[in-house]
């Protein structure tokens, strides 16, 4: 074998052994990288640089078809009754999926007349103040206020909150007042009439530089405020507030643990709150100043109810007990054993006499308070989560996505205890698990709802497909589907199959860099893109079936999905300010104070030169209008949001969207990254009387496919071309070897029978350097064999291969 007159062979390098079988002569063909794989740096990237701060997340959620129904547990309910201004009845749904819906209520029907869509984690509590006003609260940590009435119009967001926000309290006859807490140990005390009143325009450059706080949804205008003052609500709760900080809520100090519960009388001067602290403490909601502090429950205290005058306080805990509290004599007067598990909500009928409790045991109670006597109304199959009260029926949620309304007897509760079926609630939390396991599990009263709100399945397991473009979902109800991320749609629908058998068929041996996240936290896959990460992953246009483009050219897959994703924004963008100016790169001025920290000067090598000016979107990357993703994303200030990409009014900008997005998908720029090439040399085979290639060096791509190794090999040995430079970007010269012809593979025109074996596995052609990469990282010293067949020509000195020069470097 000829030695390496260029280079020493590496100790740890791979070798690749190439056998051309020909008439005359053999080569042998030495594949081997510089330290196996080398890193090329980009400008900008330089080992002794300062570490870069984290860049903001940018998230897009598949929504399903049927966007008008929830595809995650519903967390609570909220009912608003008619009006004289508007006779129909409304019901609010707050869920897991992070959107709160509106349902307009006939007798026997339910419509989906709007989505609330800004929080982006799951909506945890909801409460109707005012008539017209809707208070959420959500595990992204903040409290938003919403036109109920709207359609889905979030009006502020507050940001006191330093943890999930899990629990809010409303006064019936005091629209003004509203109580939050969560996981913090924080509870909140709002004055909406202050916490909403108009804006100013004298403190928003103090106000700019202010990290949390309060501010609005929409067009991400901030809350200032006037000037520091004191605010006093028509019930004389008095509120301070802070020139640099906005408006600042009663803070109710004291808790050291997380709040799950709370409530609050009808007229808002007196709250209740309860968490892992097993306690009860009651609050002067005025002032947030402790009033005393009950005990009882062995475990977390889950729900909470106060009476109209403030004097009884039902609580429902995880011990699985419910307790009556009299808080005029500061102690427990009664405890019912009614549940076999974690008690989760609670509901009253309109005098306090009774009590429906649902929880962890799937069943939902009716209890008379008096007489301790408890009846089963009914049993689910999930969890019930929340309960809401709606004339002689109850509203009922549980960790599934749909809602169902049962027959509750409001008016008349004893109605129910006439059928029969009661039993006497118990003072010890094992008297009714002990009545369980005897066998005298009560039956219930009702057997099907009066009618449901149906959800859809929510996604419950996911694979992500070696091709990073295809991700295999299973639901809470069995069945699999097959998504295609970069349009955010099914592609295939496989029905209740096993999901292992179906990821083990959907296999492909390909290797694409990671360049996206998923989790189904909210019941629909969340795609996450981070920088510079997300811009690894390329692809040929001829493997995606791009026909507007050239088969070779390389397609960004994150840069692409931006476009198709951002492509509604941009229509009005272009229509707003004109298209020439967007094609120029003109943008508002950025504002954000740290972009001098980082550079915007970038080299040749970081403009995406094959997409410059392109602003097209390629079928691959072509989102549904008709069941939009949903954008999750943050830019310099105001903190993340939620919104469907039809619903971007162009008003966005560095404020809402990240910088690098931006800077992606109007100027065709990506951030500096790292790529991965692969180094190859060319000996010729042991006992060949060819000449040594002097000049044989390759730096090639990971997506440079296999056929392009084979195709160079044939241009260069087999039909003894001369030797041309290499392209820059790490493409072979093979010539004039692009083959555009349709889209036939290239690999398929070519005649001679080339097999490149890794193992004793015979490598496809259009398998790429990344996946043999893959394929052969185990192994010290793979060796690849290849074996090359010419076929004869009709005339001696003809050579049957076909192919074209490629004039693309």
């Amino acid at each position: 074998m000829i030695k390496n007159v260029l280079n020493p062979k590496p100790a740890n390098s791979k070798q690749i052994d190439t056998k051309i079988r020909q008439s005359c002569f053999f080569l042998s063909i030495h594949f081997f990288g510089i330290s196996a794989m080398h890193r090329v740096g980009i400008a900008g990237s330089a080992s002794n640089s300062v570490r870069p701060r984290k860049e903001k997340r940018f998230t897009y959620v598949l929504n399903d078809t049927d966007d008008t129904k929830h595809c995650a547990g519903v967390n609570c309910l909220a009912v608003l009754k008619p009006s004289k201004q508007d006779n129909s009845s409304y019901l609010f749904t707050g869920s897991r999926d992070g959107t709160l819906k509106r349902w307009a209520l006939t007798d026997e029907d339910a419509t989906c007349s709007a989505t609330f869509e800004s929080h982006v984690d799951w909506v945890n509590d909801a409460v109707l103040v005012g008539g017209n006003t809707l208070v959420s609260c959500s595990s992204d940590t903040t409290v938003k206020t919403w036109d109920s009435l709207s359609n889905g119009t979030c009006t502020r967001t507050f940001r006191q909150h330093t943890d999930y926000v899990t629990s809010l309290a409303a006064a019936e006859k005091n629209s003004n007042i509203v109580a939050s807490g969560g996981l913090g140990g924080e509870v909140f005390i709002w004055d909406l009439e202050a916490a909403l009143a108009p804006l100013t325009k004298s403190s928003e450059a103090a106000d700019e530089d202010r990290p949390g706080g309060t501010n609005g949804s929409g067009s991400g205008s901030l809350l200032p405020v006037t000037s520091l003052r004191t605010i006093s609500s028509n019930n004389n709760i008095t509120l301070q507030t802070n020139s640099p900080q906005g408006y600042v809520p009663i803070a109710a100090k004291g808790h050291k643990e997380s709040v799950y519960a709370l409530a609050m009388n009808d007229t808002g001067t007196l709250l209740v709150s309860g968490g892992t602290e097993k306690a009860v403490r009651v609050w002067d909601s005025r002032s947030g100043s402790k009033m005393m502090k009950l005990r009882g429950h062995t475990d977390n205290i889950r729900a909470l109810l106060l009476d109209s005058t403030g004097r009884f306080c039902l609580s429902g805990s995880s011990d699985s007990m419910i307790r009556l509290w009299d808080l005029g004599q500061q102690r427990c007067v009664h405890s019912y054993a009614v549940h076999t598990d974690s008690v989760w909500a609670l509901a009253s009928t309109p005098t306090f006499s009774h009590v429906y409790s649902g929880g962890r045991d799937l069943s939902l109670y009716l209890t008379d308070l008096s007489t301790r006597e408890s009846i089963l109304l009914c049993t689910k199959e999930h969890p019930i989560q929340q309960l809401a009260m709606h004339d002689d029926g109850i509203w009922v949620a549980t960790t599934d996505s749909s809602v169902h309304r049962w027959p509750a007897e409001a008016q008349n509760p004893q109605k129910v205890f006439h059928r029969g079926g009661s039993f006497l609630a118990g003072n010890l939390s094992f008297s009714r698990a002990r009545a369980s396991l005897e066998g005298s599990t009560p039956v219930p009263v009702y057997k099907e709802p009066i009618f449901s709100i149906n959800g859809i399945p929510g996604i419950v397991q996911f694979e992500i497909m070696n091709n990073r473009r295809h991700v295999l979902t299973k639901d809470n109800a069995g069945c699999v589907k097959l998504w295609e991320i970069t349009r955010g749609v099914v592609i295939e629908d496989y029905g209740q199959v096993s999901f292992e058998k179906k990821k083990e068929e959907l296999f492909e041996m390909v290797s694409i860099p990671a360049w996206f996240t998923i989790d189904s936290r909210l019941g629909n896959l969340s795609v996450h893109l981070d920088t510079p990460q997300c811009f690894s992953a390329e692809m040929y246009s001829v493997d995606l079936n791009i026909t507007e483009k050239a088969e070779d050219d390389k397609v960004n897959l994150a840069r692409e999905t931006l476009k198709g994703l951002l492509a509604p924004w941009l229509s009005k963008k272009k229509h707003k300010f004109g298209p020439q100016s967007l094609a120029n790169g003109e943008v508002p001025p950025v504002r954000d104070r740290d972009v001098s920290s980082r550079s915007i000067t970038l080299s040749k090598v970081e403009v995406d030169g094959n997409s410059e000016n392109d602003s097209s979107v390629y079928p691959p990357f072509d989102f549904s209008t008709v069941s939009p993703p949903s954008i999750i994303t943050e830019g310099s200030q105001n903190g993340p949001w939620r919104k469907k990409i039809t619903e971007m009014d162009s008003t966005e900008d560095e404020k809402d969207l990240p910088w690098w997005v931006l800077d992606c998908v109007l100027h065709n720029r990506l951030p500096p990254r790292e790529h991965t090439k692969c180094s190859f040399y060319l000996q010729p085979y042991e006992g060949s009387t060819a000449q040594t290639v002097t000049q044989g060096k390759l730096s090639a791509p990971r997506i440079l496919r296999i056929h392009k190794v084979v195709n160079y090999v044939v241009e260069k040995l087999v039909l003894d071309k001369p030797m041309e430079s290499l392209a820059i970007d790490g493409a072979f010269a093979t010539g004039d070897g692009s083959f555009r012809s349709g889209m036939i593979k290239p690999w398929q025109k070519l005649k001679p029978s080339i097999e490149i074996l890794c193992n004793n596995q015979v490598l496809t052609p259009d398998m790429s350097l990344a996946t043999r990469g893959a394929l052969v990282s185990d192994f010290e010293l793979p060796r690849f064999l290849e074996h090359t067949r010419r076929t004869s020509g009709q005339n001696s000195g003809q050579r049957a291969i076909e192919y074209k020069r490629n004039s693309r470097r």
